[in-house]
């Protein structure tokens, strides 16, 4: 069967942003839940293994990111009219048991993030739903499937959704060798997009506008749900299943270096970066937000490092690199109560750098890694217009200035979604590449 309905045991939901892939899907399991609740009372002795309802489980690559995307989704629109009708009601959790939605017929959604997976993987599921896929691994992946035996339902399944990404991602490829099924939605499919006659209403013309002002490969994916490479990408070495970690603490006597690239329309970004004793980066911790004051930022960076009392949750950093604005740095030294350092801006240098960390090393290794959870605020504005939102957003469609027959040339980046790119760039220069001396590199 095809569409929402399907009953295959994996089911990938694949398009661009705003075809409506994760209310579908969150519509699914809610309607599951409330028509395969326990049994009447009346057959429960003839029928003692339904006396519970069915169980789902809706995760995300971090508890934190679900909390602000699919659970908002879940509340606000999907089971609105449930929950106010007392049909079910939130369980915020507890040692033995993990936070979920229970319905009054028995049924059960628990969620959580994969960054704790012992809390939601120790019982058995009927469906799972894996929200923005993607940002998972396949062992993840596989994890969950492992969990999809709770037999309350006639068919057991592994749901997830994503927006398109390279064509060599391991969810792309489990779809084209069949061990999944994708289905492609669309703008069209949208009801708040489109009307059922096909016409698109007035806040899907200024939504389809926006996404129509991307450009390169998040105008491919996001506007027209294509699996596709940017053309020209700067850091080619760059591959998620080996830069993305899972590790959540790192050690605390490992230094840390800060780096910041200000902005206000455009992203202010911060990050935290621990240097193991082989001298590989680690994004620790990151600020990738709009719209909001030097000042504000400064605060937000003291609540992240500091705790109520002032004590340091992390080693105060050996340096805070920073973009040359004058201003931003005086506010931000000033409501930090620390000095920062001009950064090398040396784009080619810089560049040239870190895709030496990129790459990987003759261990196996690369000398640059990202943890997943390291974002400590998703911008919602960003995500609503498609644009990036983090490191690992920016990277992948960080890309060579075209020329003017439209071929990318490596010799100048494109000055757009690079605000993150630049702030690393910032503090790899810190550390490779000596003050007074020209770094050369060979073999890029």
């Amino acid at each position: 069967m095809s569409g929402p309905r399907a009953r295959d045991g994996e089911l990938v939901i694949s398009g661009p942003a705003g075809t409506g892939k994760s209310y579908i899907a969150l519509y699914k399991i809610h309607m599951m839940c409330l028509m395969n609740g326990a049994c009447r009372s009346d057959c429960a002795k003839e029928h003692e293994h339904h006396t519970r309802g069915m169980k789902a489980l809706i995760v995300r690559k971090t508890h934190k990111s679900l909390t602000t995307t699919g659970l908002v989704t879940l509340r606000e629109q999907v089971a609105a009219e449930a929950i106010a009708q007392g049909l079910m009601k939130w369980y915020g959790g507890s040692a033995e048991k993990p936070a979920q939605y229970v319905y009054a017929n028995g049924s059960s959604i628990v969620v959580g993030g994969m960054d704790n997976p012992d809390k939601v993987m120790s019982t058995e599921y009927d469906i799972i739903y894996y929200q923005e896929a993607t940002d998972g691994t396949l062992e993840d992946w596989e994890k969950c499937t492992s969990r999809l035996r709770n037999g309350r339902v006639s068919f057991q399944q592994m749901l997830g959704d994503c927006n398109p990404q390279q064509p060599s991602h391991w969810l792309k490829k489990r779809c084209d060798d069949g061990k999944a099924t994708m289905l492609v939605s669309h703008h069209e499919d949208n009801p708040r997009l489109f009307e059922s006659d096909g016409t698109a209403t007035a806040f899907g013309q200024d939504y389809l506008k926006r996404l129509d002002n991307l450009t390169g490969v998040r105008l491919q994916r996001l506007r027209y749900g294509r699996w596709v490479a940017a053309e020209g990408v700067i850091y080619e070495d760059w591959r998620p299943e080996v830069h993305l970690l899972d590790r959540k603490q790192l050690p605390l006597d490992w230094p840390r270096i800060w780096g910041v690239d200000f902005g206000y329309t455009n992203p202010f970004v911060w990050g935290m970066w621990a240097i193991d004793p082989d001298g590989r980066l680690y994004l620790e911790r990151e600020i990738y937000h709009t719209k909001r004051l030097v000042e504000d930022h400064a605060r937000q960076i003291l609540d992240v490092v500091t705790t109520g009392s002032g004590t340091w949750k992390y080693p105060k950093p050996i340096a805070i690199v920073c973009d040359h604005d004058a201003e931003d740095r005086a506010t931000l030294e000033r409501h930090l109560g620390m000095t920062t350092i001009a950064a090398n801006k040396n784009v080619s240098e810089g560049i040239q750098a870190m895709q030496a960390r990129v790459r990987v090393a003759g261990d196996g290794l690369p000398r640059l890694f990202v943890l997943r959870d390291s974002l400590v605020e998703l911008d919602m504005d960003l995500k609503d217009r498609g644009l990036p939102t983090r490191f690992a957003d920016e990277i992948e469609g960080y890309v060579w200035a075209p020329t003017a027959d439209g071929k990318p040339v490596k010799d100048e980046p494109l000055k757009m979604g690079d605000h993150a790119m630049d702030e690393t760039r910032y503090v790899v220069a810190h550390q490779d590449l000596s003050a007074g001396a020209r770094v050369r590199f060979i073999n890029m």
